[in-house]
């Protein structure tokens, strides 16, 4: 692409070199002949100081934040934002053919925004996905290295999109990605805001800090899809002005799409949808009192994108459920659960919806990350104490930390409860060693990995994956075809 045409309605200043770009990136290690090279100033590196690099590399333009003097170089206000609408120019600007959804906030993104995907597709849409577990595009999986791509990444998966004819894509927008503009210059038909609860301060530092991160999308949404019974969903209806605003709750009355008659069982929820004119029976698979207000969500930026909500509600009635998110691995005598929950409030969630219908003992099986918010491992702890009648304490990704240290932040609160707990640090032998402790109506809920199928260990990624650690222990106990 010529070098004119990807800069079009980009503001610099400087004098653009003549040329054509191939390739549009922030990373020094990527430039090459024909390469556009962006300074960004990140939490520890900065890219101004790796330009004469990528210069060296080939690079064909610098793109720069402060004059740096380097032949091809001109000046912009912001990296990032340059860095955004660089790759949607490079790439056709795809994101304009497509109905855009996002979906935020601390917990629920990965169900909120499969749950809309399937709605979609039940109507005869053609969408493409963008999340934590996976991309997917139409019926197509590809793998996902974050959950919000890199605006090259995302354009590229956009542009896949088009192509793949795909009408409507739904993505989660994750608070780092926010906060670094990687969604700059999209605008979105509908953003969705599930909850928000202690997460990521590692990062942001300050809980208002990760607020005004979550609350940046709605600068870019038509219509804003809210949790009224969340208090910082509340506070953003009251400081985000423009956007239509779209409400649901699990039981106030003040909202556009309200919850009635919530009936919660170990295999899901069912209750009626009351909206504007409408009341719609919802039998969703997923157990707990929060899959309401995903399922609920998910209902209502549907029928902002226009699907009946006699359709929307049917949709959810058939959802196959979304897999790591209360997701059942095995039902008999004993029931096995798996879920991503890794901090206290997801870990709360989960319990509280199951601890209910529990007929023996709820174990739980849980692990704190490394390099990670230090302050959430004895928040963890509280949840598993609070529901568990026997906790399983664990690794979860140690990454570079000592495991052990972790496990020391967390095991003060269960040795202070009084319940019955084991250490295992190696995962997959406490995973087997839950299992093996199973009786007849008892629960075991594998907590933190969920889809996952790694574990991050002194810096390297190895294989795990607990779907297939429980389908190998009911193999070995005859319980495979049960």
């Amino acid at each position: 692409m010529e070098l004119q045409v990807l800069f079009s309605g980009v503001p610099y200043t400087g004098t653009l070199p003549q040329g054509e770009a191939l390739l549009v990136t922030q990373d020094s290690r990527r430039a090459c002949p024909g390469a556009v090279f962006v300074c960004a100033r990140g939490m520890t590196t900065d890219g101004h100081d790796h330009a004469r690099k990528a210069l060296e590399a080939g690079a064909v333009c610098i793109v720069t934040e402060r004059p740096l003097g380097l032949p091809g170089e001109v000046q912009v206000a912001s990296g990032r934002k340059a860095y955004a609408q660089l790759c949607q120019n490079f790439f056709g600007r795809p994101a304009e053919k497509l109905r855009l959804v996002a979906v935020t906030g601390t917990n629920g993104k990965t169900t909120v925004t499969t749950l809309i995907k399937q709605t979609l597709e039940q109507a005869g849409c053609k969408a493409g996905l963008i999340g934590t577990i996976h991309t997917e595009i139409d019926a197509m999986d590809v793998p996902a290295k974050y959950t919000t791509p890199e605006p090259w990444d995302l354009n590229a998966l956009f542009s896949r999109m088009v192509l793949a004819g795909c009408t409507f894509a739904v993505m989660e927008a994750s608070s780092q990605a926010l906060d670094q503009l990687r969604l700059w210059g999209l605008t979105f038909e509908v953003g969705v805001f599930t909850n928000l609860t202690q997460d990521h301060l590692d990062y942001h530092k300050t809980f208002e800090n990760y607020f005004a991160a979550k609350k940046s999308l709605f600068s870019q949404v038509k219509h804003m899809v809210v949790n009224l019974d969340d208090s910082y969903g509340r506070r953003l209806l009251d400081e985000v002005r423009g956007p239509e605003r779209i409400t649901f709750s699990a039981g106030d009355d003040a909202a556009d799409y309200t919850a009635r008659n919530i009936r919660l069982s170990a295999s899901g929820v069912k209750f009626e949808m009351v909206g504007r004119g409408f009341i719609q029976r919802i039998d969703f698979p997923m157990p707990g009192d929060y899959s309401v207000h995903n399922a609920l969500a998910a209902a209502a930026a549907a029928i902002a994108l226009g699907i009946p909500a006699r359709d929307a509600a049917a949709a959810l009635s058939a959802s196959r459920g979304v897999r790591g998110r209360c997701e059942v691995l095995y039902h008999g005598a004993f029931t096995i659960l798996c879920d991503y929950a890794h901090t206290g409030d997801a870990i709360e969630k989960v319990l509280s919806g199951v601890a209910p219908f529990v007929e023996g003992r709820l174990v739980v099986l849980y692990g704190c990350a490394g390099e990670r918010d230090a302050k959430k491992r004895p928040l963890m702890s509280e949840a598993v104490v609070k529901y568990a009648d026997f906790a399983v304490l664990t690794s979860d990704n140690p990454r570079k930390e000592d495991p052990c240290a972790i496990i020391k932040d967390a095991e003060p609160v269960l040795a202070a409860s009084g319940k019955p707990y084991i250490v295992e640090v190696e995962r997959r032998t406490a995973v087997n060693r839950a299992l093996d402790m199973l009786r007849p109506g008892d629960v075991l809920a594998l907590c933190g990995k969920g889809h996952e199928d790694y574990q991050v260990i002194d810096g390297v990624t190895l294989y795990l994956d607990e779907h297939r650690i429980v389908r190998e222990w009911l193999e070995r106990k005859g319980l495979d075809k049960a």
